[in-house]
């Protein structure tokens, strides 16, 4: 082995980050050492690891590699490979766009980055020629992010939509199947590790919604930020929603969809109750999925681990090989920022959706008629619905529209609030329905 290893030359790369998935992709990395000389026809070695505190012990990763000293990656022309792995907006985005200057490629997973930056970062590389691939940021191990650059490069994307959040959708899971309520399935979730003391991220959408801005940019090819994205948790979720879910042949889950159509791009992040037959209807717990509609492949899934020391990393050293790779025949660059369109996105009270509505009402004559009567003087139909017998004067009035565009919605819940025979709007929750 020592012999065929000699006739290899070396690619030193850097790890910016020793947490959970930095220390995992040293780990891989280390268990392909033996491989990786015949998959790339070079020796990887990783020659430093990035850490803001020196004494902190890391554990399977030599002592003497690590450094806090981002200068002394930046500055060594032996290194041609960073991998940034620390998160957040600063001082990763600094890091990344002086590795690029310094002409080192660059392998990312960090999703809030390119949400917000990633034109900046795409710009740089492109002025650079050298690679910056990200194919960790949106579900962990499951590759999404290549297939849209490459594999269905021959296809017009009209719609790509998923789970992308494990924390949530094994809250909705615990619910569905156990009939848990939030809380109670939240708290489980952070003492399995499935969500962090602080879950905000996970439970409001936002983490959702910034891996849809990158999956609605790379599929449409037009740039979508985070704050472009409409994002809705599912902190409001009740048992009673997805008993209701279930009545009616649906599931509910958290998912992102971004669609384009005449012309304009609609991205969101919301709690949705989805057909049981449809087949993200069957991810369960941390289990990632997403789902593509293009012209030509009609409907592709990928599914699996959206997280984890493991999976992530096996995005990232995927990442890795796939940049050493293209070192080797000096094509670094070959692809680039595929966002060639400028294409609008749509005012958020037009877009159409069907929506299940749970109205807490006084038990009395012509209710339902009058819910009905304001719906239908703001343009909303109505598909189905369900009363339920009253209990102490309150009663339940459970409505699933037809498709509606959503200021039209958003006005009779207007007239909803002020009206005195109706206590409470307790749910507004979109329904799915195919282009």
């Amino acid at each position: 082995m020592e012999e065929n290893m000699s006739r290899y030359k070396e690619i030193k790369a850097a790890i910016l980050g020793a947490g959970t998935v930095g220390g995992g992709v040293y780990k891989l990395i280390g268990r392909r050492q033996d491989e990786l000389p015949d998959k790339i026809q070079a020796k990887l070695t990783v020659s430093r690891v990035l850490v803001k505190n020196l004494n902190k012990k890391r554990e399977g990763i030599p002592s003497e590699l690590l450094t806090d000293d981002w200068e002394s990656i930046r500055k060594d022309p032996d290194i041609r490979i960073v991998i940034e792995l620390m998160g957040g907006i600063e001082p990763a985005r600094t890091y990344i766009l002086q590795a690029l200057e310094a002409g080192k490629n660059v392998v990312t997973a960090n999703k809030d980055l390119l949400a917000e930056h990633g034109k900046e970062l795409m710009d740089a590389a492109e002025r650079s020629g050298c690679d910056l691939y990200f194919e960790a940021a949106v579900g962990g191990g499951i590759p999404i992010i290549r297939p849209l650059k490459e594999c269905l490069a021959g296809n017009e994307i009209t719609e790509v939509m998923g789970i992308v959040n494990g924390t949530t959708n094994y809250i909705l899971t615990k619910m569905t199947k156990e009939g848990m309520d939030f809380g109670e399935a939240l708290g489980q979730a952070q003492k399995l590790g499935f969500a962090e003391a602080d879950p905000t991220a996970d439970v409001e959408g936002l983490d959702a919604g910034r891996k849809m801005a990158i999956l609605a940019s790379l599929a449409f090819h037009s740039r979508v930020t985070f704050q472009d994205v409409e994002v809705k948790g599912i902190t409001k979720i009740t048992a009673r929603d997805i008993q209701y879910a279930d009545a009616f042949g649906y599931v509910l889950k958290l998912l992102g969809v971004a669609r384009s159509e005449d012309g304009q791009i609609e991205a969101g992040v919301s709690p949705v109750m989805i057909p049981k037959t449809h087949p993200l209807a069957n991810v369960n717990d941390s289990f990632n999925a997403v789902f593509v509609h293009g012209d030509a492949v009609d409907d592709a899934m990928f599914q699996g681990r959206g997280a984890g020391e493991f999976p992530t990393a096996s995005a990232v050293v995927g990442d890795v090989i796939a940049v050493a790779r293209n070192m080797q025949y000096d094509c670094c660059g070959r692809i680039g920022c595929s966002c060639y369109k400028n294409l609008p996105m749509k005012p958020a009270g037009e877009s159409r959706h069907k929506y299940f509505l749970r109205l807490i009402v006084e038990d009395r004559t012509g209710i339902l008629a009058g819910v009905a009567g304001v719906l239908g003087n703001n343009g909303v139909s109505i598909n189905q619905v369900i009363q339920k017998p009253a209990v102490d004067g309150v009663a339940e009035l459970v409505v699933i529209t037809d498709k509606v565009e959503t200021r039209h919605l958003h006005d009779a819940l207007v007239i909803f609030g002020e009206m005195s025979m109706i206590r409470e709007v307790a749910s507004v929750i979109r329904v799915y329905t195919q282009k």
